[in-house]
């Protein structure tokens, strides 16, 4: 039996503490502004969300409607896509934009229901990669080759490299609005103090973290493991850097996935070990507070997407109202000596909007989607949310800091992408990682106990999807 209840008990408390936050109306009303953040967990409430197989929006007098929904209902991201709604109601009078969101975690089950349903929203807000692909295969997704191939202009607006994830049997079926990386902060100041460079391997890194306790510094590394999606990015960078690229392919096919090779546990070991550097208060925060540390000058370690950077910059009303008192840096997760996998590849991936082929009002939403995905909306986005936009042009000198910029270059040279590990496995398996990751970083489950989860719900996956 899994074990979980010393973490259960963890969650429980930080559940009282934590907040809702829905939206919805054309207006795009939002809640009380919280920590946006790509991967941020909460608990939404169903309020403002799409009805699965609900009747079709009334439209206001005359008006076409086009359904909107994204998960991004905190600042600063929603008031922009507020923005986009009202300027392009007030561009297209024809046209009501029906917006509604909900946070990260919702958002993943609720599209699924919806896109598998009656109730397709007209354009909508996916990651990319295995997520995509499984909303895909619902035959509610339309292929945008068509509408590509009749406007050049809009198809070559986009990084072609952040295409690929959402191309599936040679067809697109998604664009990207952003791109992202996840790499390790670290504080130059304390880093140059001690003498220390950036770790090229593993073991660098753990020689670098065991200089910093020998400092002074008990917490070199922080992160805050109450979000479990902060354990999947451990994770799966971890096993993309030890698995075969072959066996991993096998693995995260429903229908083939077993999840027996004997780098899962190296992985999961060394995922253990790391936690050790994070002190014993890391089980019960979240990435925010996590990060806040980092900000604060607390600790000198934290892997954070490359997303964040505006935030850790203080550049958004999320800001704390303490000013950075150091230099940082980031760097990519090092190499592991044996690993069969890519060493310098980058865990992240693309994440932007599809098209329903249910759209009662195609050519609006059409319309509308090649609005929010434009030149101006994405240099927008980069400048007042620190996006890092995947369309061309969109970031520059003037709408982003020269972190944001060194990030692009970080993102566009790496040797391959590796998708966020929660979506690049099935639903449940991914969950028994990251919920075993919780377990095992408070001592509550071993490694192999982990896996041997992992394995059975896999086996049940299997079974319900036969090759």
């Amino acid at each position: 039996m899994t074990k979980f209840r010393k973490f259960g008990a963890l969650l429980l408390a930080a559940a009282l503490l934590t907040g809702t936050a829905a939206c919805s109306g054309g207006s795009g009303s939002s809640s009380a502004p919280a920590a946006d953040n790509n991967n941020t967990a909460a608990t939404t409430p169903d309020a403002g969300t799409p009805a699965p197989d609900a009747a079709a929006p009334a439209a206001s007098g005359d008006k076409k409607v086009v359904t909107f929904f994204h998960r991004w209902p905190n600042e600063p991201k929603n008031p922009i896509f507020t923005a986009y709604v009202n300027d392009f109601m007030a561009a297209n009078s024809d046209i009501e934009i029906q917006m509604d969101c909900v946070l990260n975690d919702s958002y993943k089950e609720k599209v699924r229901v919806l896109v598998s349903g009656n109730s397709v929203p007209d354009v909508f807000s996916s990651w990319s990669g295995s997520f995509a692909e499984n909303l895909v295969s619902s035959g509610n997704v339309l292929a945008l080759d068509d509408m590509l191939a009749a406007d050049t202009a809009f198809k070559d607006s986009f990084i072609e490299s952040q295409v690929g994830p959402f191309t599936f049997d040679g067809k697109v079926y998604g664009l990207p609005m952003s791109m992202d990386g996840k790499a390790f902060f670290y504080n130059k100041d304390i880093f140059s103090a001690n003498n220390l460079s950036v770790p090229k391997t593993l073991d660098e890194l753990y020689a670098a973290m065991d200089t910093l306790k020998a400092a002074g510094f008990e917490t070199p590394l922080i992160e805050g493991l109450a979000d479990a999606w902060a354990v999947s990015h451990y994770e799966g960078t971890i096993i993309s850097r030890l698995l075969d690229p072959a066996v991993m392919a096998k693995d995260t096919n429903k229908s083939t996935g077993e999840f027996t090779d004997p780098a899962y546990i190296e992985a999961l070991n060394i995922f253990k070990k790391l936690t050790e550097y994070m002190g014993d208060a890391a089980s019960g925060l979240d990435h925010e507070t996590a990060r806040n540390m980092f900000v604060a000058g607390e600790v000198p370690l934290i892997y954070c997407q490359l997303a964040e950077i505006r935030i850790i910059n203080g550049e958004t009303s999320l800001d704390t109202g303490a000013s950075l008192g150091f230099e940082y840096d980031f760097f990519n997760f090092p190499s592991i000596a044996g690993g069969k996998g890519d060493q310098t590849g980058l865990t992240g991936a693309p994440e932007g909007f599809m098209l329903s082929n249910k759209a009662q009002n195609p050519d609006e939403a059409q319309k509308f989607f090649k609005y929010i995905l434009s030149v101006e909306s994405g240099e927008r986005m980069t400048k007042e949310a620190g996006e890092i936009s995947a369309i061309k042009g969109a970031v520059n000198e003037n709408s982003a800091s020269p972190e944001i910029n060194r990030a692009v270059d970080m993102i566009l040279s790496a040797t391959s992408s590796v998708p966020w590990y929660d979506n690049a496995v099935e639903a449940s398996i991914g969950d028994a990682f990251m919920r075993g990751g919780q377990s095992l970083a408070i001592g509550d489950m071993t490694a192999e106990e982990v896996m041997a989860d992992v394995q059975n719900v896999a086996a049940e996956v299997r079974a319900a999807n036969p090759q």
